[in-house]
């Protein structure tokens, strides 16, 4: 199990102010798209041409709103987040939750969906 290692959080969110997450089909639960730098949000937002009204950072280190930011999102069907999604590869780390906690780093690769030329 490996550890975060980065010291933010960049989360996009959409026109209604709620995190933008990833829910693959036929799953139950979705994953809050995070990056490690502004610079890879903005990265995945040109790639992506998703529509984001607002881009927000959070200190890792800051653990009750770490928490609150973690309650909020169960309310919803998110139960990680997708760190560094690469849009291009598919390529991402996913971070679970552990209760109010960011817990275990995994690598995850998704198939691209779109056409790579």
């Amino acid at each position: 199990m490996k550890q975060l290692d980065c010291a933010e959080l960049n989360f996009l969110l959409d026109a209604a102010g709620a995190v933008i997450a990833f829910q693959e089909k036929n799953q139950s639960w979705a994953g809050a798209l995070a990056f490690s730098s502004e610079a890879a949000a903005r990265r995945f937002i040109a790639a992506s041409h998703l529509e984001v009204a607002e881009l927000v950072t959070i200190a890792v280190e800051d653990q009750a709103s770490v928490a609150a930011l973690i309650a909020a999102m169960k309310k919803r069907p998110i139960r990680y987040l997708l760190l560094d999604l690469d849009y291009q590869s598919g390529g991402c780390r996913q971070v679970d939750f552990d209760g109010a906690r960011l817990g275990a780093v995994t690598p995850r690769q998704f198939v691209a969906a779109h056409d790579q030329h």
